[in-house]
């Protein structure tokens, strides 16, 4: 009788010593600051490796590297194992598990965050006075951002969707998707005719709402710090082209429009405005040619995409510097195609064209596509030059294979496993001082 009343008090203990704990959890407190949210979509740990041996070879950092913190992603939704970008961006911006199909949303339903309110974190941050950004190298509705302002349960309504995204009052919105704001048979600067059925203009809706409106690098950079608001319109659609290899060379199209400013120079850009402003912000940044390029196979493509990723993250590294009150965050949401890299170790063939598959049926890419000679990395640090291909396993977004980054203030709250909804946490934590169980 004695050893159960021992057992029972021993457990009612442990029991109120946990509860206790977890108290102290919901209500720990952390700084607050700055989040500047980098979001390389589809860029997977295999497809970070193949960037760094091409760019600074085997022995070699990118900024990427040079991120303080790591965990492993986990990447799972309410009913799939592999992640659907808008599925992801939802529990990204809400911090709560939802269906595949969501945008913004719970399925067809009113989403409620973490934080128990029926605004995503940026819509709580703009509420709280705290200026947001939202850049997006794909068109303006891609959920990797536009989940943060939009909500809506067919992702396919661009109308809409770039209606709320319009009205948000965001203070910076850059991205492409000008046919996206114009009435159909209405031809905009980038030569290509709007879409919308309802026959809105939403270039000039913006304008009348207090926005300066933008169309190019060369206007982007010509901002001034002071400007209140900003609208970039770099492109009729994406600012990339998303096909395939021999499709652009065979078209003689670059895979990026010339004309439209990368991820670096879109945040560059909206960091000056929002320094000038002097009060706390939230930046979400998208480069979604590293999902695109990576779901038709497009190596080239994706290095690329994935390239000026870590350029956007050296901008952001290089504000932490002066700035030390600010989180730099970096996920994807999924591992796209499958990446990986393979090693070419004959010298004699190093010129010669790759087989179009490899030995168990998975397609192979050169440096320019599908039966081309492979990629050269970057010296190691004897000097040597070795070579790649890249070999894919799906053209879809596959589960696995992510991790995610953190750098300054607050990257020690990263746990080293990371749950989707520990993206919305540590942005939560940071902008309003309060760790979310």
């Amino acid at each position: 009788m004695k050893i159960r009343l021992v057992m029972f008090a021993g457990i009612l203990i442990l029991g109120m010593f946990y509860c206790q704990k977890n108290k102290q959890n919901s209500e720990r407190r952390v700084p607050k600051g700055n989040v500047i949210f980098i979001h390389p979509d589809g860029g997977g740990i295999a497809s970070w490796a193949a960037l760094r041996v091409l760019e600074k070879g085997p022995d070699g950092m990118l900024n990427w590297d040079c991120l303080s913190h790591l965990g492993i992603y986990r990447g799972h939704l309410k009913d799939a194992l592999s992640s659907s970008s808008n599925g992801a961006a939802t529990v990204h911006a809400y911090g709560v598990k939802v269906p595949y199909h969501s945008y913004g949303t719970y399925a067809q339903e009113k989403l409620v965050s973490l934080a128990g309110t029926d605004k995503s974190v940026m819509q709580e941050a703009r509420d709280a006075g705290m200026a947001v950004a939202v850049i997006n190298t794909g068109h303006l509705c891609e959920p990797g951002t536009g989940a943060q302002l939009a909500s809506h349960p067919n992702r396919k309504d661009t109308d809409i969707i770039s209606l709320q995204i319009i009205q948000s009052g965001a203070d910076v919105i850059l991205s492409g998707g000008e046919t996206l704001l114009l009435p159909a048979g209405v031809v905009g600067r980038h030569g290509e005719p709007g879409v919308r059925k309802d026959g809105r203009n939403l270039i000039q809706h913006a304008m009348d709402s207090g926005y300066q409106v933008i169309y190019n690098r060369d206007e982007l950079q010509a901002l001034s710090p002071q400007t209140e608001k900003v609208l970039g319109v770099f492109a009729a659609g994406h600012t990339f082209n998303d096909e395939t290899e021999e499709y652009l060379k065979k078209e003689s199209i670059p895979l990026y429009a010339e004309s439209a400013p990368t991820a670096a120079e879109m945040l560059a850009s909206t960091l000056r405005i929002l320094e000038h402003k002097k009060k706390p912000f939230l930046v979400v940044l998208e480069e979604e040619g590293s999902d695109n390029f990576a779901n038709e196979n497009n190596a080239r493509g994706m290095l690329e995409a994935l390239r000026r990723a870590d350029l956007a993250l050296g901008v952001a590294l290089e504000f932490i510097e002066a700035h030390p009150q600010t989180l730099l965050l970096t996920t994807a949401d999924s591992d796209a195609g499958g990446m990986h890299m393979i090693g070419i170790r004959d010298p004699e063939k190093f010129e010669e064209p790759l087989p179009e598959i490899s030995e168990n049926g998975s397609p192979l890419d050169g440096r320019e596509g599908t039966g081309t000679p492979s990629f050269m990395a970057a010296p190691d640090q004897f000097g040597n030059q070795l070579r790649f291909g890249i070999c894919w396993a799906s053209k879809s977004d596959l589960g696995g294979g992510v991790v995610t980054r953190a750098h300054g203030l607050n990257a020690d709250l990263l746990p080293q496993s990371v749950d989707n909804t520990d993206i919305y946490r540590m942005m939560y934590a940071t902008l309003f001082g309060k760790w979310l169980p």
